[in-house]
């Protein structure tokens, strides 16, 4: 007795499932038979919500929950029981036509009933094979919600959300999924191989806007019933287990159909290499019109146990209806002959009994895929232990699930686990095989799960980025985001890292692909919002120590670059350049410029103090004020060189009005003091170097140190800005070489004289150095080498004879130093001691060629020395060039007490310093000068100082005694 049976069908995304529930509950008992364990798992859950769990019961392969008043039973189609329920429904019964599984469909389609209902659910190809195997069968058509329409090609790049992309192998969909990671931020995968409680998981990702791609095989063309806008096909032919084949249109139809929910439209298209389809399959795609099904696959049902060869060939009759034919050999049928071949096996089996035992021991699925012959054998095992009547060992069995029962590990790995699991999963639900069936089926269930959470950890680690799908989920919800910054600079957005704040400029994580970066961007910047204001008012308050410049024009706080130097109106008034994101907003832009602003105004207006003061001064008049605007223009340092004719047009009142300001005229350079410590130096070269518009700035030496290296490839005004100033291969600091041109102005620079030790304790440098610096001063150095003298012991006074007068000469005469050192070192029966020695006279180089006569240089009538001490009178007497205008006393001041005592650090710590050229090409200065008028360059040469005059010589004025030359002029009155 059988009650109505209808048919319902139609194309995907007609509520066809749903409607079978419906239908199910309005009886008092039912059935309903689903193509997958996934899509049973579905069916019941929504089930229990309505009804309860104690009368729903779920049984696949694997899994078996029976209440003891189950009503409603959910099934997968293998494993329905004959109940007689009031009501049936078989789900997507166009399977009948598939060659693996199709003979079990067909069996249900003819044989199972509901007393008052049987439901036949899925597309309309089968409407003319049911109509003409099932008598009395009603049909109902159910249009779509939704229209379906065909997209096109699209690269996974340009995929909008909401989309699965269909790929049909593991690999291929872990490829997908892999790419959609770094260009999407993640995707959902779903295969059918996954446990119902992994694929529940990822599919909840999707659902709950965690990502926006789904990546699945064609399992997704089953009753997965999910928001998905397009469906994009990566391939279009599969491996159907026998071969590679295309995919039919009613297979593509059944997959594309998943696109649009209720009655939101959806589309289809490819991706990837998937060529586009023809115009006739896409038509047919869009209006579900496909071709009907004209044989459906079909097994024997009533099989014969009496032998294994009766069973065998029972299993391989052939259908009398032309409807039906013959299935391919199925995977069990396989190994039931592969066994039956075998002796052991076969003479084991001896009653029907053995053979049913063995039948059902063969119908246990392959989920290991590992070998036919593998399989196999765990097959006989498994009956050798059935066989007994004591069913699988426990122990035996405990040790095979303790080997599964481990979480660590890749995909690959887990879903190893998981497949074997399934096979001691489905064991333990076959009744009688185990000894608690109970315990086996939690135990089993219970594994399966831990690798399943394992499994979806594993896809959602390797395929999603956690970051950005919270990100994504919290924009759409349109929730505020919390951002939250560490005292590292870390930016996390609720509570994934995106990347560091440092000072206004967020910089996100570069690990993000570009569409992610983005996201995150927008994200990030939303919830930067007060913390950029927060940060801007913390930043306009700090202290001035809080900040400082760099060597290349840059601003710190702390250790955070916060903005730059740019070219402002004058080379002592910079302006500055904020370092904001445009995010931030203008205000706090503005409050970190005015802040900037104001530490470099009050930076300069503290260490140029100095050369302020002197530029404000309006004591200052005629040529004063003009040099002093010099100076200031040249930021407190001027090579004499270049402004000779103005120092000589200042007279000693315009110099003295100058000197309160700290200006000192030195013999090279002419310079404030004060402006040659470390820091004045530091905004020194950065100021210059930003006015002249340089690339690179030059660095500022070490503080401290008397000489540096001279690189040639750095232009000389580096060398001047920094203080220095070059001299052979090294560059002397400029107020040290001024107290080494006090020294040297005390030496006949015509007859030569030697470094003393006061000199190379100036400069810090050994003999041979010194030598170098001073050829670079212009002084020509010969080289010598002679006897090192030793000290002679003078004898005791002889006590004069009562009545002897006493010598007039107490100091009896003394041998010659040399004959002193030889006959020691012949006394001694060694070599001499030798030592170098220089020789310096002054030797500038010649600016015009030979027979060509320059200009008379003015104050140099003996050639004697350099032009510092002929111009301006600063630092020498009258025999050595010195001023006639009270020169001993300016040249004092300004040539050897305004040094100060000098830090003899030598040149230790040095380092490279210097950047690109900044304009004038590197080298010494080149002084010129004349012999005796009308003489001749190179004429023979003259022993002693001999001078001359171009004028009849004055009367030498009585020697000053507060001038500090006054002891060498006595020194000198007495040879």
């Amino acid at each position: 007795m059988s009650g109505r049976i209808t048919a319902v069908l139609g194309p995907t995304n007609t509520g066809k499932t749903h409607y079978a529930i419906e239908r199910m509950l309005a009886h008092r008992t039912g059935v309903i038979g689903l193509p997958l364990r996934l899509l049973a798992r579905e069916v019941y859950d929504r089930i229990v919500k309505a009804r309860g769990p104690s009368v729903v019961a779920l049984v696949t392969g694997e899994e078996r929950i029976v209440p003891e008043r189950a009503a409603y039973w959910v099934c997968t189609t293998e494993a329905m029981p004959d109940l007689g329920a009031d009501f049936v429904a078989l789900d997507e019964i166009q399977l009948c036509a598939d060659p693996e599984r199709g003979h079990v469909f067909t069996e249900r389609l003819l044989t199972a009933r509901g007393l008052h209902e049987t439901l036949f659910l899925g597309s309309e190809t089968m409407k003319g094979a049911i109509a003409a195997l099932v008598p009395g069968v009603q049909f109902t058509r159910r249009e779509r919600f939704s229209h379906l329409s065909w997209a096109g090609s699209k690269k996974i790049s340009r995929m909008k959300p909401r989309a699965a992309i269909v790929g049909f192998s593991v690999e291929n969909v872990y490829a997908i999924a892999e790419l959609l990671r770094r260009q999407k931020g993640g995707a959902a995968v779903v295969m059918g191989a996954l446990s119902p409680r992994t694929r529940n998981a990822q599919v909840a990702m999707y659902q709950n806007g965690d990502v926006d791609y789904l990546v699945a095989t064609d399992a997704i063309g089953m009753g997965l019933n999910l928001d998905i806008e397009h469906v994009a096909f990566s391939a279009t032919a599969k491996f159907d287990g026998r071969r590679m084949r295309h995919l039919f249109p009613h297979e593509l139809g059944q997959i594309a159909g998943r696109a649009g929910r209720h009655t939101q439209d959806g589309t289809f298209g490819v991706t990837g290499e998937a060529r586009v389809l023809p115009q006739e399959v896409i038509e047919a795609v869009e209006n579900h019109r496909f071709a009907p099904i004209q044989r459906l696959q079909w097994r024997n049902p009533r099989l014969e146990f009496g032998t294994l060869p009766r069973l065998i060939q029972s299993l391989e009759e052939s259908p009398s209806n032309e409807w039906l034919v013959r299935g391919r050999e199925a995977d069990d049928l396989r190994a039931l002959k592969s066994l039956a071949e075998t002796p052991e096996i076969r003479d084991r089996v001896s009653h029907a009994n053995d053979v049913k035992l063995l039948w059902d021991v063969c119908r246990i699925p392959d989920f290991r895929s590992i070998s036919e012959a593998e399989h196999a054998t765990l097959l006989a095992r498994i009956f050798g232990f059935l066989q007994t009547g004591k069913g699988v060992p426990s122990d035996w069995l405990a040790g095979q699930i303790a080997r599964i029962d481990r979480v660590q590990g890749d995909i690959d790995t887990l879903s190893k686990r998981l497949a074997f699991i399934r096979t001691w999963t489905y064991i333990a639900q076959r009744k009688g095989w185990v000894d608690d069936e109970s315990h086996w089926r939690a135990e089993t269930r219970a594994v399966e799960d831990r690798l399943s959470d394992a499994l979806h950890g594993a896809l959602t680690q390797r395929f999603v980025d956690r970051r950005t799908s919270v990100l994504l989920r919290r924009l759409k919800q349109k929730e505020t985001l919390v951002a939250e910054v560490n005292d590292k600079g870390e930016v996390s957005v609720e509570g994934e890292f995106a990347g560091r704040l440092e000072g206004f400029r967020f910089r996100q994580d570069a690990t993000t692909s570009p569409d992610e970066a983005k996201m995150l961007a927008r994200a990030a910047y939303e919830a930067l919002k007060p913390e950029f204001s927060l940060r801007a008012d913390r930043f306009y308050n700090a202290p001035d120590t809080e900040l400082d410049f760099t060597e290349q024009g840059g601003f710190m706080w702390g250790t955070t670059a916060v903005g730059k130097l740019v070219k402002g109106s004058e080379p002592l008034k910079p302006a500055v350049e904020p370092f904001v994101d445009e995010e931030a907003g203008e205000d706090v832009a503005e409050k970190v410029r005015r802040r900037l602003q104001h530490f470099i105004d009050r930076k300069v207006a503290a260490l140029f103090e100095p050369l302020l003061a002197m530029g404000r001064d309006e004591g200052l008049t005629g040529l004063a004020r003009g040099f002093a605007f010099r100076l200031t223009e040249q930021m407190g340092i001027i090579p004499r060189e270049t402004v000779a004719a103005e120092v000589k047009e200042l007279d000693q009142e315009a110099r003295g009005l100058l000197r309160k300001h700290g200006v000192r005229f030195g013999q090279y350079t002419i310079f404030q003091q004060a402006l040659l410590k470390p820091a004045p130096t530091r905004l020194r070269l950065v100021l210059a170097s930003l006015w002249d518009g340089l690339a690179e700035f030059p660095e500022s030496p070490p503080p401290g140190l008397v000489t540096i290296p001279h690189i040639p490839e750095v232009g000389a005004m580096a060398y001047t800005l920094s203080g220095y100033r070059p001299a052979g291969s090294r560059a002397i600091r400029i107020d040290m070489l001024e107290r080494l041109a006090d020294l040297l102005r005390t030496q006949d620079s015509r007859a030569g004289f030697e470094a003393n030790p006061d000199m190379l304790s100036i400069t810090g440098m050994t003999l041979e150095q010194f030598a170098d610096l001073m050829e670079g001063l212009g002084y020509k150095g010969e080289k010598g080498e002679r006897v090192k003298a030793r000290a002679v012991a003078a004898p005791e006074p002889k006590t004069p004879e009562p009545g002897e007068e006493a010598s007039a000469n107490p100091i009896p005469e003394e041998a010659s130093p040399l004959a002193e050192a030889v006959a020691a070192a012949q006394t001694e029966g060694a070599e001499p001691e030798m030592e170098v020695f220089f020789t310096f006279t002054w030797a500038p180089r010649p600016r015009h060629p030979r027979g060509e006569r320059g200009p008379r240089r003015e104050g140099n009538r003996d050639g004697g020395a350099p032009q510092g001490a002929r111009e301006g009178g600063e630092g020498g007497g009258r025999r050595h060039g010195g001023n006639r205008e009270g020169g001993n006393r300016e040249g004092g001041r300004d040539g050897g007490r305004e040094g100060g005592k000098p830090e003899h650090r030598g040149d230790r710590g040095e380092r490279k310093f210097g950047g690109k050229p900044g304009g004038d090409k590197p080298g010494g200065d080149k002084f010129g000068g004349k012999g005796p008028k009308g003489g001749k360059r190179g004429g023979p040469k003259h022993e002693g100082a001999r001078q001359f005059e171009a004028r009849p010589p004055k009367k030498d004025k009585p020697i000053d005694p507060d001038n500090p030359f006054a002891v060498l002029a006595a020194l000198r009155d007495k040879k």
